[in-house]
């Protein structure tokens, strides 16, 4: 008898591997045929090599993963189409927006039985400011949203404020069936504790892509303040410019490092040395899903400061594991890093917190387990 296949449709080909490989290893153990597909998949070798090694069938799509042109996302539309055609899945998972919006619109058309959405975090549509191109552009989307998700069978949200919202704004129907997992998890088997040196100088580490809304501005504005008394302190960046109309601009990154505020490590392929040389990990995002990055340095046993944000608030306990400032609060963020360094003990005492959170709440492993039940793939 022919198992049945799963097909998950990513907007972008390194979080297959970076964020649903836990994911697609669970689907695997129970027994599907697993389909993926992202734009520009079959010229990632690196991904391929990797899926292709656990037995998942790969597929290219035509997708571009920002921007909203009309005609290249009817095309994106028709594409998951010809494909869902040709490889008929049982099951289909979007996560991001467009694989949501395009794929689960792909998937009523092409009649897959089982379709589910992920939301992963609402971007730059929900939380640009009123008004503007940035309010045209949130209609459209949650327009979009509304129609796609209309006959989908479970929308997946990482925290409950999106689900909240997404209520609230009609995005869902009160009969729209919806379920909040703990985020995509962390597999804390690979993002072990590292030991701290707290008798060198105290070092921050913020992880994202270099985008307003993900609170770097602010980082490197309560940097800048630190450093006035506490010039050794050591503000790390990792990450890199992305096409967003939020994005920071390469003259305002020259300017930071050249004035010493920040050492910026560019995009890493594996975080982890540079969580283990951190004393505290900060996110001052303004929302998320769940930040993968303050799961991983949670797991690998480091306090967190974060913002009193959806997604944000439900990773740190205020004055347990971290911290929570305010959003575009540069000032209130400061004075949280003065915390620690004017009282190291909290930097191990808040680090060894965060693990035990992140073994209880945000284990891979039970989130994919929250996923397939609400999947009704764990009987």
């Amino acid at each position: 008898m022919q198992s049945m296949k799963f097909l998950i449709v990513a907007g972008f080909a390194d979080s297959l591997i970076g964020f649903r490989k836990p994911l697609i290893l669970a689907l695997l153990d129970k027994g599907l045929s697993v389909h993926v597909a992202a734009p520009e998949l079959t010229t990632n070798n690196k991904v391929i090599s990797e899926l292709h090694s656990l037995g998942v069938a790969t597929h290219d799509i035509s997708m571009q993963r920002t921007g909203m042109n009309p005609l290249s996302d009817l095309f994106a539309l028709f594409s998951i189409f010809k494909l869902m055609r040709r490889i008929k899945p049982d099951f289909f998972l979007g996560y991001t927006i467009k694989p949501v919006i395009y794929g689960n619109l792909a998937a009523l058309l092409a009649r897959v039985p089982n379709r589910f959405a992920l939301i992963t975090g609402l971007g730059f549509a929900f939380i640009g400011e009123e008004g503007g191109a940035s309010s045209k552009i949130r209609a459209l989307v949650q327009g979009l949203y509304r129609f796609a998700l209309k006959n989908t069978n479970t929308v997946f949200f990482q925290n409950p404020d999106d689900e909240k919202l997404f209520r609230e704004l009609g995005i869902l129907s009160s009969k729209a069936n919806s379920c909040v997992v703990n985020g995509s998890g962390v597999d804390v088997s690979q993002f072990e504790v590292a030991p701290l040196d707290l008798n060198k100088p105290i070092r921050f580490l913020l992880i994202a892509r270099l985008l307003g809304d993900k609170g770097v501005r602010e980082y490197v504005s309560a940097a800048a303040e630190i450093k006035k008394s506490f010039p050794d302190t050591v503000f790390d960046l990792v990450g890199w410019i992305d096409e967003n109309p939020d994005s920071i601009t390469q003259t305002e990154l020259d300017a930071w490092v050249s004035a010493g505020t920040v050492n910026f490590l560019g995009r890493l392929s594996d975080v982890r040395p540079a969580i283990s040389d951190c004393d505290i990990y900060v996110l001052p995002s303004y929302r998320e899903g769940t930040p993968r990055t303050v799961l991983e340095a949670m797991a690998m046993g480091r306090a967190v400061i974060t913002t009193d944000a959806p997604g944000c608030r439900e990773t740190v306990v205020d004055g347990d594991n971290g911290y929570l400032v305010p959003i575009k609060d540069s000032v209130s963020l400061a004075a949280a890093m003065l915390r620690f360094i004017e009282n190291p003990v909290l930097i191990k005492e808040m680090g060894q917190r965060s693990r035990v959170i992140a073994e209880e709440k945000y284990d891979v492993h039970k989130v994919n387990e929250q996923m397939l039940m609400g999947m009704r793939l764990n009987k």
